[in-house]
């Protein structure tokens, strides 16, 4: 019996410009294994996985999270500045 395949995707946006990658991965592959084999890290070397946060359809997760079918990995880029002092500024304008 062959292996079971999942369908996922990995996304990363920056302000002027996004990508998602499309992979066929076995069922048993985690979140770090998709990130890996979309070459999405070549694409954006800024990525850095050590220090940025990642999640599944906006649910903060882990690297070693398995995957899904229909899953879709998001990297997410640090904050430019804390929500709160965001929200400051714009009360104070």
């Amino acid at each position: 019996m062959a292996d079971a395949l999942i369908s996922v995707e990995v996304a990363y946006a920056k302000p002027d410009r996004q990508n998602i990658i499309s992979l066929i991965l076995p069922i048993d592959s985690t979140a770090q294994q998709a990130i890996l084999a979309s070459g999405i890290l070549q694409q954006f070397p800024e990525i850095d996985l050590s220090l940025q946060k990642i999640g599944i359809f906006g649910q903060a997760c882990k690297l070693d999270k398995p995957l899904t079918d229909g899953d879709r990995i998001e990297i997410y880029r640090p904050l430019q500045q804390h929500p709160m002092e965001a929200r400051r500024y714009r009360v104070s304008k």
